[in-house]
């Protein structure tokens, strides 16, 4: 739920943020409903996707040596940090030997990786995060901690609800990856053009949050999907 104004942190209490706290805070009872109907569909999600989820951990160990999960530390709601679940669709300890940003066709990327990437199934499992509150089923995506230590002020608006698992500026970035292909630095590019691009598009879905808003992004995503691989 939305805290109070006086409750935010310190790095979040500024002018910039304030707007879009006061637009948040008319809609407590809808943030109510989103949280609700995240937990149980989450849970309902789980049950269902228990074992296409096993068939695909089995398949990412026999593809290549490592763990099935990624677990590389983000920041959601309030500055918090927390580990993220997604299926590993790069080689082991990819992140130690190459940018956080995955460029197209990476050569990280494992054969079943390539797959899982291009479906979206890589995300599945962050079914669990959004039981534990920590993403959100549509929000802003949660980025990597290094990227967040060099937001602009106004970025900060985007940490007063839960990261989410997919949003409006996911489906019109879609395929970031592609773009940040040609780019002598990665980083550099994605934190000057592409990062605040994306925030245009958080931005814009906070400050005219509504649970029907959602649902139509959740929707817009998997039509998004099913295009991309057309």
């Amino acid at each position: 739920m939305l805290r109070r104004w006086e409750d935010l942190p310190d790095f979040m209490r500024i002018s910039e943020v304030r707007l879009y706290w006061e637009s948040l805070n008319k809609k407590r009872g809808q943030l109510f409903l989103k949280r609700l109907f995240d937990f149980v569909l989450a849970l309902i999600l789980l049950i269902i996707l228990a074992i296409p989820m096993s068939i695909i951990a089995l398949c990412i160990k026999i593809d290549s040596r490592g763990s099935v999960f990624y677990r590389q530390e983000r920041v959601t709601a309030y500055g918090k940090h927390f580990r993220i679940h997604k299926f590993r669709t790069m080689v082991n300890n990819a992140d130690k030997i190459g940018t956080t940003v995955t460029v197209d066709a990476d050569p990280r990327i494992t054969k079943v990786g390539s797959k899982l990437r291009n479906l979206r199934l890589d995300e599945l499992p962050q079914v669990f995060d959004v039981i534990s509150g920590n993403m959100s089923f549509v929000g802003t995506r949660p980025e990597a901690v290094k990227y967040v230590e060099r937001y602009r002020p106004e970025y900060n608006t985007t940490l007063l609800m839960p990261a989410g698992i997919t949003s409006e500026a996911s489906i019109r970035y879609k395929d970031e990856d592609k773009l940040l292909n040609s780019a002598d630095d990665v980083d550099s590019v994605y934190l000057d053009k592409v990062l605040p691009e994306k925030m245009k598009w958080n931005l814009e879905s906070i400050k005219n949050f509504s649970c029907l808003r959602d649902l139509v992004t959740m929707f817009r995503t998997v039509f998004a999907v099913l295009g991309k691989n057309k």
